[in-house]
């Protein structure tokens, strides 16, 4: 893989104990080490995009079927008693959490 920086600030990427993109150890892949933000110069993830995001092809989630085996039926009862036990709460946003990801509904 390549990749192209234009940094604003010239000089910006010039020393290489700065650089924190390498080399993945599976061939065709790259690691970066640190969090990444698009559109953002702050991001408080692994990877932040601020604004819309393309994707062409499937987007794995821990949650999808396809990242799991052994899938079988439970007691419905049992599950339903664990349920009841659950703590079940209520919740607004950070002001300065929804004004940032553009959620209106609090």
């Amino acid at each position: 893989h390549k990749f192209f920086f234009q940094a604003s600030n010239p000089g910006q990427f010039e020393n290489d104990t700065d650089v924190l993109w390498q080399r993945g150890h599976v061939p065709e892949t790259t690691v970066y080490h640190g969090r990444v933000g698009i559109n953002t110069d702050a991001p408080d993830e692994a990877l932040v995009v601020c604004g819309n995001a393309k994707v062409m092809g499937r987007v794995m989630h821990p949650s999808d079927s396809r990242a799991k085996q052994n899938i079988r039926e439970v007691d419905t009862n049992e599950q339903l008693r664990r349920i009841t036990q659950m703590r079940l709460v209520e919740y607004d946003y950070k002001p300065e959490f929804a004004s940032v990801m553009g959620i209106k509904d609090t």
